[in-house]
């Protein structure tokens, strides 16, 4: 089985910083795009970065120049770093995998989902 772990989710002031960590493990042969995706009470789920196996990185534009998506392939880690926080960046965040697993099936794993709040 494989598993997708977040943590570094949490309660920060408006203007401050989080650092989200994804950790996948299990049987795993290789994987590729990663990213990070959040979904607001009320909303739809949205992708915020993604980032290939060769480190191309993609962003929604309400957060480029404040995020920024990177991954430890040695690893099997994506993290995403959050910077000059806004309230409106509260959000469930959850993360997201499309590997080969040791089976050689290709499937699209999500973590379970960390809390980011953004408020004074």
């Amino acid at each position: 089985q494989v598993q997708l772990v977040e943590s570094g989710g949490g309660l920060v002031q408006p203007g401050g910083s989080l650092r989200l960590s994804c950790a996948a493990s299990g049987s795993i042969f290789s994987i590729y795009d990663m990213g990070w995706y959040r979904q607001a009470p009320g909303e739809q789920r949205e992708l915020v970065a993604g980032i290939t196996s060769g480190g191309r990185t993609n962003y929604v534009d309400s957060v480029k120049g404040r995020f920024t998506i990177s991954r430890d392939n040695a690893k099997n880690t994506v993290y995403l770093q959050m910077n000059s926080l806004k309230p409106e960046d509260t959000a469930v965040y959850y993360c997201n995998a499309d590997l080969i697993t040791g089976s050689g099936y290709e499937y699209d794993y999500w973590g379970q989902g960390t809390q980011v709040t953004v408020s004074s």
